[in-house]
């Protein structure tokens, strides 16, 4: 058995922005650099991490290779973590979503498990890319796992037996963290560790999720 940490990202531009970025890259923030330094340095304190895979996006190898460079561990990256992808959404700000596509738009705020992008993806896609992530997953090394925010929430869900109706619910941050104990199962141990973000917690109210 060995415990595993699920991260999201530290903040980016397009967060700041409020931006929606799915599959398209974009670079972390001055915040979210400070982010991923406060995370490796949280992971350096214990120094028990013997693994870390990240979704292959610039926003979460940048994270974590903070990270591997605190620890001299390499990045590994696997597919299944990338972010959702939202289609015809992706460049855009939050705002032109919701006076040009206003009904998927509420939708995807108050209904999001029965939502599909246009040339892109639903939460199930999402989840049965997570589901056979962890099922494959090598639970002999505490590692963590660098991810999104979708892929963070769907996970959550997964593991506790939550419905995908819930999804805005799970509480996710930038460069923090859910723990788990995996062996046969995952078992959830903590949901969103914060504390070593202190000061610099990003403000989602502004983002683009």
């Amino acid at each position: 058995m060995a415990r595993v940490y699920l991260a999201r990202h530290g903040e980016t531009t397009w967060n700041l922005a409020g931006r929606y970025q799915g599959r398209r890259e974009s670079a972390l923030s001055a915040l979210g650099v400070r982010q991923a330094l406060a995370l490796a340095g949280a992971f350096s304190r214990t120094r028990t991490l013997r693994r870390i895979v990240s979704s292959p996006l610039w926003r979460c190898v940048a994270t974590a290779r903070f990270v591997g460079d605190a620890l001299d561990l390499e990045v590994e990256t696997d597919e299944r973590l990338i972010e959702i992808a939202h289609g015809t959404w992706e460049g855009l700000l939050r705002d032109q979503i919701a006076a040009n596509d206003p009904e998927r738009y509420h939708a995807w705020r108050h209904d999001p498990a029965h939502v599909a992008f246009e040339g892109g993806e639903t939460l199930s896609d999402v989840q049965a890319r997570w589901r056979e992530f962890a099922k494959s997953f090598d639970a002999s090394r505490e590692t963590l796992v660098v991810t999104h925010d979708a892929v963070v929430r769907v996970a959550l869900l997964a593991i506790t037996g939550g419905s995908l109706d819930d999804f805005w619910k799970v509480p996710v941050e930038n460069a923090a963290y859910a723990v788990f104990e995996v062996d046969d199962s995952w078992r959830l141990v903590e949901p969103c560790v914060n504390d070593h973000l202190a000061e610099l917690r990003a403000d989602l109210a502004n983002q683009a999720l």
